[in-house]
């Protein structure tokens, strides 16, 4: 049965193999990237993209207005979009720090916001975190703002789950290890991850549609590695 599914950050990476994947399923997307073009350039006849900006308050009543149009209700949100600073904690400026958590936290929250009044029970909601944020987890200099703000969706995540639990609607997110992308080669350049993005892709794609029947509020660590 055909599903109605919003993921962001589509330009690249795991979301923009998410977006195929569900679409050569039979799901209709709505695919939100700040470049929306690598995406239209698939022309996938289910698929419906448009830039988006997570920093921008407007965007938002484009997606509600979208939904309300042409859907009336969402089945699966995948908060996929990042943004990772690799600096120096000293170096980091405050417009800086800010920027990593109004798109890894704000973003996320205000999104999630907008798309909850048109999901229903059985519906899911999944964040997309980092083992950089898993307390107890291995940290790496450099990256204060980023793992502390996917440490924060991890108990934003939680709590949603706590106030929503009557509505049957799932909350979890998901702590990724070390994935080969390009947001990793800029931030790490040289550096090779033991996984690929069509592989956490496809991960991500079988836990959206099934797991929220077995987990609500949780955070699964999918790393391979034990820090």
């Amino acid at each position: 049965m055909s599903k109605n599914i919003i993921i962001t950050g589509t330009s690249r990476g795991i979301g923009f193999e998410l977006v195929q994947l569900f679409a050569k399923a039979g799901h209709k997307v709505l695919a939100l990237s700040r470049n929306e073009k690598p995406i239209q350039h698939l022309n996938l006849d289910n698929v419906t993209c448009f830039s988006f900006d997570l920093n921008d308050k407007d965007a938002y009543k484009k997606v509600e207005a979208f939904i309300s149009e042409n859907w009336k209700q969402v089945d699966v949100l995948v908060n996929n979009a990042g943004a990772l600073l690799n600096k120096p904690f000293s170096e980091i400026t405050m417009d800086e720090f800010e920027y990593v958590y109004k798109t890894n936290v704000f973003g996320v929250a205000e999104l999630t916001r907008t798309t909850l009044p048109f999901m229903k029970a059985n519906s899911h909601v999944v964040t997309i975190s980092s083992m950089g944020g898993v307390q107890g987890s291995m940290k790496f200099p450099g990256l204060a703002a980023y793992s502390s703000s996917k440490a924060a969706v991890i108990t934003l995540t939680e709590l949603l789950a706590e106030e929503y639990k009557e509505s049957g609607i799932a909350f979890n997110v998901l702590a990724l290890g070390a994935v080969q992308t390009e947001m990793l080669e800029e931030a790490f350049p040289g550096y090779q991850a033991p996984t690929t993005a069509l592989e956490m892709a496809e991960y991500i794609f079988n836990f959206s549609l099934t797991a929220n029947k077995y987990y609500n509020g949780k955070l699964l660590q999918v790393s391979n590695s034990t820090p």
